[in-house]
């Protein structure tokens, strides 16, 4: 009954005039529902393949950095990439975490998870991040006692937008061998040149902390002086400013310190 009751509807729905306002009420409701259905499907269908194509690309920035660095195509054949091992790291106690798949890890969703991820206090939070996964992944090219190269997966706020970028360090884990930008959207001509070869080199062989342990990587306004800073970009202070205060965040006590102080000291067998 239910159903002859609803084409009795339709019907005399159609039946209606075209200058009908009901009628076009009704087609404007229709075509609003169907679209909205149709993007929704579309949404939850295409996720997963948006996140496959996020994933490539980030691996493909970093190969590049890879590539990129001097000194280092001897070990950046195919068989090295496809040796670079993916970890999964405790970012409380820098340790490897157990039992967790980085295929389908995904950062970005973990911090913005209450229960995968932590509220950072103000006063530590100088990326601007504001809440930091419980893990993290790291690349880790091996060697024959220490890992090579070690890649960190890095973000911060730069002036008007997250900035996401890939450290790489050398074995001594306080020495730069590259940095990549591969995610961001700050002025453009301005801000957005962080992106260019040209100013990323800038990073290379240059120092992270001094003998006593302190973070001093920074950007400066003028020409760099010392092994601890890198030129800024004209215009762009407070980008600059953003990726340095990032690397700060990343390589102390709430990002990646606790793990490097662990690799450093020979606690972790990678």
């Amino acid at each position: 009954m239910a159903d002859l009751f609803f084409i009795r509807w339709w019907r005399r729905f159609l039946a209606l005039s075209n200058d009908s306002v009901a009628k076009a009420l009704g087609v404007a409701f229709l075509v609003t529902l169907v679209a909205s259905i149709l993007v929704s499907v579309a949404a939850v269908t295409l996720r997963p393949v948006l996140q496959a194509n996020q994933q490539r690309e980030q691996q493909a920035r970093m190969q590049e950095m890879l590539r990129a660095m001097e000194g280092m195509s001897g070990l950046l054949s195919a068989e090295s990439l496809a040796n670079l091992n993916v970890r999964m790291v405790d970012l409380q106690n820098g340790t490897f975490a157990v039992g967790m798949n980085p295929a389908v890890f995904d950062q970005r969703a973990a911090a913005r998870d209450p229960a995968l991820s932590i509220a950072l206090p103000p006063e530590a939070d100088v990326a601007g991040i504001r809440r930091r996964a419980n893990f993290a992944p790291v690349f880790l090219l091996p060697g024959p006692k220490t890992p090579t190269l070690i890649v960190l997966p890095v973000r911060g706020v730069g002036y008007q937008s997250m900035i996401y970028a890939f450290l790489a360090l050398e074995p001594d884990a306080n020495t730069i061998a590259g940095l990549t930008v591969y995610d961001q959207a700050e002025t453009p001509g301005l801000g957005a040149r962080i992106q260019d070869p040209a100013w990323q080199a800038l990073w290379s062989g240059k120092r992270l902390a001094d003998e006593s342990g302190d973070l001093r990587i920074s950007v400066v306004r003028e020409r760099a002086q010392g092994p601890y800073e890198v030129d800024g970009v004209s215009g762009a202070t407070r980008t600059g400013n953003g990726v340095a205060n990032m690397l700060r965040f990343w390589l102390g006590d709430y990002g990646f310190g606790p793990f490097l102080d662990n690799l450093k000291a020979g606690r972790l067998d990678p």
